[in-house]
């Protein structure tokens, strides 16, 4: 599956409106110093703190072991034995009508991708059954963790087949403009993504129900017209099974849209404050952040083709890195995404940018519908609940966080406190497990 991280990692960035600085800093600290302090306990504001830390520490030593795991890689040739090992296998066990490079390289990455995953399951395995146990969150049984584990291994390897078959058939048919046929290919494959993702991938992993009626339902339902929203069904997800987080999202084609509520969400939360969160998603939609986001991401894929065309077919990068009778073209796109690391996070920076000014648009969006009270009451039951960080570094912030901190979007909201209700005290005070010791 590293070919399609790979290809898909461009997709997913997070922001920081640079105009918003000095106002969000200064409203910020007096919201933190003078307003939160009626609404979130200390306890609960040290333990999100605690939290924060903990996930980024975790996030360096996961990062600082995939670099390490690179170089032992590069420097043990590991690249070049796996192909030689693939080549064997595919000359040992399958027929004549099998050999070339497209089938070498499916046991190649198939047998790298199963590799990959072992060596990352004590990463996987600490941040599930120890740093989300830690503080209260996991809800997983390692037997459901061992499952999901082989669910998608499996899963990579029937969607997987088909799309790098045909990523090196559009490669070796081509010619040099291979990368516009390529690009082409990868906007059908996430259309098809999209489609089948409710029907055939979604169930292995949860269980989706109809929204039973009641006030939620109806809430939602006459937003959506209101906002011409082409809502075709509201489900309830399970992911109270893996995690105590609370989320809502919604996906499907231009014309027919789902919209998925997590079952936590629904049970520490008010009606109208769960419509209030999903105001903010359907702004998304009506401000075409996720149409734009889109045509972004298919330019820098469009991008990122078109320069591996460059790669492809210089031989003495494959020669440096132990290739030096073979070209695989897999083999080129993975030497070739390493290369382009340094500019993943220049592109990571700017899509932060974007992606917060995102949220302060939605958030202004569901305000201008007249929820501003219950989404202010909604995000500091969510920080609470989820303790999310509610102070940072306006310049880590600026790189790392793909959403504004709490005290930017209340003073976005222009709320000044005293208008939260039934932030229940269990809440504020919910203890989590050994939450004053850090990682």
């Amino acid at each position: 599956m590293w070919i399609l991280e790979q290809l898909a990692r461009v997709l997913d960035r997070p922001l920081f409106p640079w105009k918003n600085v000095l106002v969000g800093f200064s409203l910020g600290q007096f919201l933190l110093e003078n307003v939160l302090a009626g609404e979130v306990s200390q306890k609960v504001y040290d333990q999100s703190q605690a939290y924060g830390r903990a996930k980024s520490k975790f996030g360096f030593i996961s990062g600082l072991s995939g670099q390490i795991q690179n170089l032992a890689f590069v420097y043990g040739d590991v690249l070049p034995k796996l192909w030689s090992v693939s080549g064997l296998v595919l000359a040992r066990y399958l027929p004549g009508q099998f050999q070339g490079e497209i089938s070498q390289t499916l046991i190649f990455i198939f047998g790298f991708n199963i590799l990959t995953t072992i060596l990352s399951l004590p990463i996987s395995y600490y941040n599930t059954f120890v740093l989300e146990e830690k503080f209260g969150f996991n809800k997983q049984t390692v037997g459901l963790w061992v499952t999901d584990m082989l669910k998608g291994q499996m899963l990579g390897i029937v969607l997987g087949t088909p799309i790098i078959t045909g990523i090196l058939k559009i490669v070796q048919s081509t010619g040099n403009s291979f990368f516009y046929y390529l690009w082409l290919f990868g906007v059908f494959v996430q259309v098809f993504a999209i489609t089948i993702y409710p029907i055939a991938i979604l169930p292995l992993f949860n269980k989706l129900s109809p929204l039973e009626p009641g006030e939620i339902k109806t809430g939602v339902e006459n937003l959506a017209k209101k906002l011409k929203f082409p809502l075709s069904e509201l489900h309830v997800i399970d992911g109270s099974k893996r995690s105590a987080h609370s989320n809502a999202y919604f996906y499907g084609l231009p014309w027919k849209k789902h919209i998925v509520i997590y079952d936590t969400l629904l049970e520490k939360s008010k009606p109208q404050e769960v419509v209030a969160v999903l105001s903010h998603e359907l702004g998304h939609w009506s401000l075409s952040h996720t149409t734009k986001l889109f045509g972004i991401a298919q330019s820098h894929m469009f991008y990122i083709f078109a320069l591996f065309s460059a790669f492809v077919n210089n031989k003495s990068l494959y020669q440096s890195f132990g290739f030096v009778k073979e070209q695989p073209i897999m083999i080129g796109f993975l030497l070739f995404s390493d290369a382009l690391a340094p500019m993943d996070a220049v592109v990571k920076l700017l899509m932060n940018i974007l992606s917060r000014k995102f949220e302060f648009e939605a958030d202004a969006f569901a305000q201008g519908l007249g929820y501003s009270n219950e989404l202010a009451s909604s995000l500091l039951k969510l920080q609470i609940q989820n303790l999310s960080t509610m102070d940072a570094d306006w310049m880590y912030a600026s790189y790392h966080y793909s959403h504004p901190i709490l005290t930017e979007r209340l003073a976005a909201l222009g709320w000044k406190g005293g208008k939260v209700t039934d932030l229940k005290a269990e809440d504020s005070e919910k203890p989590v497990k050994a939450a004053d010791r850090e990682l």
